[in-house]
């Protein structure tokens, strides 16, 4: 069987994203892996690749893979209609988080079977059974439609990640040195657990495991970063520092299989401020760089997202990282509710811990989140193009041009000139012209963002989704 998968490109409407980092689909080699060694796989990396119809007429692939987070609806959508108008007897299967959280978003006619969750045991099972001519019912994690809609199995549930073959990275083998996040580039990425203990409101991830959180053996860990190339090598967990007993094992046997390599990772900001020592350690086997979720500078914001975390914690760990002189990846969340002096607080809050690097997303209600639920009836658009953290899902309290103002000068002051050259000196010198392009061209977007709104003026919303909340 000849089998492609394909990881999407963002929409031309969705700011950000493939504009600002590029990590290598470790999904689709997983899933992969699964199925390569009876078969001949294909991934197409279409955030590189454009020629999607090439690769078709060449490939002839019998079965189409696409994975899909929500901003990629639409979009993933358009590609199965284009693939089934090529063959419309190639199988089409989606998976992916989206399809995971709200599978009857992908009720299409171009769209055979809808998989969720740990896809790469279904998908092998669904190999198994297209090769055979059988059919699918009864295969964990699927659903397809039926007589009264859509048909669904149970997600089998994940308990040993350590069953999962390591990802199958040869298949990636053109894209990789593209792979990038700011300077750290080329990137690879590695899984080393799965799930969150935490509740935040904005996210689903917690919920996808049921709260649990599920750890990889620290050997399998050290045997699979043996085998990565790369210097650069991204911690694409939830949650990668929720338990430090298990941290420090790691680089005990990282430090002692003699493996070096510049890391980056996620870790909240209280597991920070309980564990310096955990960082120091990290620190000197190649830690450099940590994303950290602070969303807030004041309490009553972070308690209203759930985040159960506190503004001093936030400080205490931004002090803990820059002493071990460990780059900081602050990620803030501005709520649509914001007037002028909530920017201007911000701002002056982002300059006072003296961070060289600040992003901000706007408050953004995911489909399979709490606060979905809770903000649904209040969404401006439906639009799945929108869900990118830069377009506002909500009203806003300043006029959408005005907001989109502040937006934009918070983005500008919280990165000052003196901090933003200090970052780039960390970048070859042949990659800063451009990577100074793709910040130009997202802050340009930024500023003209309440264009893509109705009339310019937020009023009324553009909606063009079919999807109702």
């Amino acid at each position: 069987m000849k089998i492609l998968l394909i990881e999407p490109a963002k929409a031309p409407l969705t700011i950000g994203g493939d504009d600002v980092f590029l990590f290598e689909p470790l999904a689709l080699e997983y899933v992969a892996a699964g199925v390569s060694r009876n078969h001949d796989v294909r991934i197409l990396d279409l955030r590189l690749e454009k020629d999607l119809q090439g690769v078709l007429e060449e490939f002839c692939p019998d079965i189409v893979g696409i994975t899909s987070y929500t901003v990629h609806v639409n979009t993933v959508k358009s590609l199965f209609e284009e693939i089934k108008g090529w063959n419309p007897h190639a199988l089409t299967v989606v998976g992916g988080h989206h399809a995971t959280v709200v599978p009857q978003d992908f009720l299409s006619p171009f769209i055979d079977l809808i998989l969720s969750g740990e896809g790469v045991f279904g998908f092998k099972e669904i190999i198994t059974r297209f090769e055979r001519g059988e059919g699918f019912h009864g295969i964990q994690g699927i659903a397809l439609v039926g007589g009264d809609g859509l048909v669904k199995t149970d997600s089998s549930p994940v308990v040993d990640l350590d069953a999962f073959p390591f990802p199958d990275r040869r298949l990636t083998a053109t894209y990789r040195r593209h792979y990038y996040s700011e300077w750290m580039k080329p990137l690879a990425s590695i899984r080393t657990s799965k799930g969150c203990p935490y509740r935040c409101n904005f996210c689903s991830l917690w919920k996808l495991t049921g709260g649990r959180y599920f750890r990889r053996k620290p050997e399998k860990i050290v045997e699979e970063l043996a085998g990565i190339d790369e210097s650069f090598v991204f911690f694409a967990d939830d949650e990668s520092l929720v338990s430090a007993a298990r941290m420090k094992a790691l680089a005990k046997l990282i430090k002692d299989a003699g493996i070096r390599k510049r890391y980056f990772l996620y870790g909240r900001s209280d597991t920070i401020a309980r564990n310096p020592e955990l960082l120091e350690m990290w620190r000197d086997i190649g830690l450099e760089r940590v994303f950290v979720g602070l969303e807030f500078f004041r309490d009553e914001d972070l308690e209203y997202v759930g985040k159960g975390s506190t503004a001093s914690d936030n400080e205490k760990a931004v002090r803990i990282l820059q002493d071990l002189d460990i780059d900081i990846y602050a990620s803030f969340i501005v709520r649509p509710e914001f007037d002028r002096g909530d920017f201007a607080a911000f701002g002056q809050y982002c300059r006072r811990l003296g961070l060289n690097f600040a992003t901000f997303a706007v408050l953004t209600p995911l489909p399979g989140t709490d606060l979905f639920e809770k903000m649904k009836a209040q969404l401006i658009t439906h639009n799945y193009d929108y869900f990118d953290f830069i377009h506002t899902l909500l009203p806003t309290t300043l006029p959408l041009k005005e907001f989109y103002k502040e937006y934009y000068q918070l983005l500008r002051k919280a990165n000052p000139l003196t901090k933003g050259l200090s970052l780039l000196r960390k970048f070859p010198l042949r990659e800063i012209p451009q990577a100074l392009v793709r910040s130009h061209r997202v802050f340009k977007r930024v500023r003209t963002a309440y264009l893509d709104y109705g009339d310019g003026k937020g009023d009324p919303p553009l909606t063009l989704s079919t999807h109702p909340p």
